[in-house]
């Protein structure tokens, strides 16, 4: 199981939180592969902490649904399945389509320069080739829509889903400009439409934002 030492961890967590922080990030990247074995001495001695914070989080992402624990056996990483994309996708959409509409009639002036800002930040990542710092700011752009929608309802079925999209998004987010382009583009769009209070059209395009991906992403898996 090899495992990078070049990274670096948030400060002010704790043990379980910074094991579960990097995990969960190996995971997503690819750095731990589907159906890779975890042993537990090799992480905790990668990330500096004794073998219990390292169960514990391992147990925090069997919950997600991104590590299979068998006691006794074998602990994973779970499979990534193709037709998960067709499954989850759908619905991250039409949660998200609905917080856009929410937000359009909540949305302050400060907050649209907020996604402005953070859609600089997501095309520079993605023009500077780092996939997961634009993950990151995708996320953090639909986060704040769905957090201006003040709907808990829909904030933490997003949360439960974004989890397992984020495997899928930054295998999207590795492929070539244009797919990824037409995201800063769409992001843009959606926020025009807010400044307009056009609520219809911000609902729209925020679907296609994430469908299209969908369907590009099956095909490409």
């Amino acid at each position: 199981m090899p495992i990078p030492s070049d990274f670096s961890s948030p400060n002010r967590m704790s043990a379980k939180e910074r094991a579960y922080s990097q995990i969960q990030r190996w995971i997503i990247d690819g750095t731990l592969q589907p159906k890779e074995q975890l042993i537990d001495a090799e992480l905790a001695e990668a990330l500096g902490v004794s073998r219990t914070p390292i169960r514990e989080a391992l147990l925090l992402l069997e919950v997600q649904g991104l590590v299979e624990v068998h006691p006794g056996k074998a602990t994973r990483v779970k499979d990534i399945e193709k037709d998960d994309i067709l499954k989850l996708y759908p619905v991250f959409a039409s949660l998200h389509a609905l917080a856009a509409e929410i937000s359009t009639s909540l949305i302050q002036l400060e907050q649209i320069e907020q996604l402005k800002s953070l859609n600089v930040r997501f095309a520079e990542a993605i023009e500077n080739k780092q996939p997961y710092q634009a993950m990151e700011m995708d996320e953090q752009f639909h986060n704040l829509i769905v957090e201006i929608s003040d709907n808990l309802y829909i904030s933490s079925f997003s949360s439960t889903i974004q989890t397992h999209i984020r495997r899928f998004k930054y295998v999207f987010l590795q492929q070539h400009e244009t797919s990824t382009n037409s995201s800063v583009e769409e992001h843009a769009a959606i926020i025009a439409a807010m400044e307009q209070r056009d609520s219809s059209t911000a609902s729209a395009i925020m679907k296609q934002n994430l469908l299209r991906p969908m369907n590009e992403l099956y095909t490409l898996i």
